[in-house]
């Protein structure tokens, strides 16, 4: 069955029975049955961003029930980077790990960048349309001609999914004004500073029908942005916080009532004892749409190291149920990141997920630390590092350390520069076992 015989979206298509080759690609993926995948698809408690236009894409699902996913932000500024950088760091964070990735560029030829993303991006692209909308018309062009031109010309390019910040309604503004830091997401800030110049309501909100209408005829995935996440631990689980999140529940309803998919994004500082409660009231009122959350950051007074902090809460928010979690980079609060940032918060990222995948007992999340373990039991360092989530840094450092070493050490042997032979306790085990 060729696509434009199809249901227009994943959702529909499962509504019908119908197994999609996306459908069927993410059960094969996520070692699932197939009518797993089919209802859950169906109900709207897994997405599948898979753009009909985004045509090398390979198509993966974002649901708590399967593996978590991350999603790693590359693209330009104002002031920095170019096309040519931002592939880089696409390949990059695809090299690494990431399962989805946001393009928010917001100077330059974004259309250019965009372009090339998407046409190099085997993964699912996301982006932020009011980004574009200010980078190229200014702050205060928020019409619904611009808004659903915007909205529309990206889909036509083949993005997956899309950011909308629709959820933040003029009544909430004040709340959040209260707070230590305000609104600290750059579409929410822009929304809320325009609507309260002009004293109308947000636009997303207001054309939200009509953006279903665009997503229902690409199948774009609506990620319903939280424009009042708080933004340090003193701001966090606030009334503003949960006033949006009760909109953005209703929002979910109108999607799936269109048949388009949809996610929830969730909210970026949090103290550890909190994330839990946010992650299941989440569920409760989004109806267990996909939760889409940034880290959370836990401690707000370590810059240069946001990455270990916000992968220590983005491992406690996929245990308690987030389906994907927005990767930081060491670079967070401080500048644009660089390739090399890009992969440290891939990899930090790639580690949280996977811990909770294996505290949640997921389809094969373990096998591959038993296989590391055997390997490394073996003294089987090639095996070791195949295995590794980053493989060529391992290897780096097993040359560093051999090279440092005073001692005749090779790199294939049979014990690390750590303990040295005579120290070993795996193979003072295997003499043991040898023994027995």
């Amino acid at each position: 069955m060729s696509r434009n015989s199809l249901p227009k979206t994943q959702m529909l298509a499962a509504r019908q029975g119908i197994v999609t080759p996306q459908i069927a690609h993410v059960a094969e993926q996520e070692k699932r049955p197939v009518d797993f995948i089919l209802q859950r698809v169906a109900d709207g408690r897994i997405v599948i961003p898979a753009n009909v236009n985004h045509t090398n894409l390979i198509p993966m699902g974002i649901g708590r029930e399967l593996t978590v996913k991350i999603n790693a932000n590359i693209g330009n500024s104002s002031t920095s980077s170019c096309p040519g950088a931002e592939k880089h760091k696409l390949a990059e964070a695809i090299r690494f790990g990431a399962d989805t990735v946001m393009d928010l560029s917001t100077g330059g030829d974004i259309d250019a960048i965009r372009t090339a993303i998407i046409a190099a991006s085997v993964v699912p692209v996301g982006t932020v349309p009011v980004y574009e909308m200010v980078a190229k018309y200014g702050r205060d062009h928020f019409d619904r001609p611009t808004l659903l031109n915007t909205i529309l010309s990206q889909a036509k390019q083949g993005v997956d999914y899309m950011t909308v910040h629709a959820g933040l309604l003029a009544e909430y503004v004040p709340m959040a004004l209260k707070r230590t830091l305000g609104i600290v997401s750059r579409g929410g800030s822009l929304l809320a500073c325009w609507m309260k110049k002009h004293h109308e309501e947000n636009p997303f909100y207001t054309c939200f029908d009509d953006i279903l209408n665009i997503c229902l005829d690409y199948d774009v995935t609506l990620s319903l942005g939280d424009g009042l996440r708080p933004g340090c631990l003193e701001d966090a689980s606030d009334d503003a916080q949960f006033a949006e999140l009760n909109t953005l529940g209703e929002l979910v309803r109108r999607c799936r009532a269109a048949g388009v998919q949809s996610m929830v994004e969730g909210p970026g500082h949090i103290p550890f004892n909190e994330i839990e409660m946010n992650m299941k009231r989440e569920q409760s009122v989004c109806e267990d749409a996909p939760f889409y959350i940034l880290g959370p950051v836990v401690v707000d007074c370590a810059p240069g190291y946001d990455h270990i902090t916000a992968a220590i809460g983005g491992t406690a928010g996929a245990y308690y149920g987030a389906a994907m979690l927005c990767y930081v980079t060491p670079m967070e609060h401080l500048g644009l990141p660089e390739a090399e940032d890009v992969r440290n918060g891939v990899i930090a990222f790639r580690i949280a997920a996977h811990a909770a995948d294996v505290a949640l007992k997921k389809p094969g999340a373990v096998s591959r630390d038993h296989a590391i373990s055997r390997a490394r039991a073996e003294f089987d360092w090639d095996a070791q590092f195949d295995l590794a989530l980053d493989p060529d840094r391992a290897r780096e450092f097993r040359r560093r350390a051999v090279s440092a070493s005073h001692a005749e050490v090779k790199y294939d042997s049979g014990y690390c520069t750590m303990c040295g032979p005579d120290f070993c306790s795996m193979r003072i085990s295997a003499e043991l076992k040898k023994n027995t």
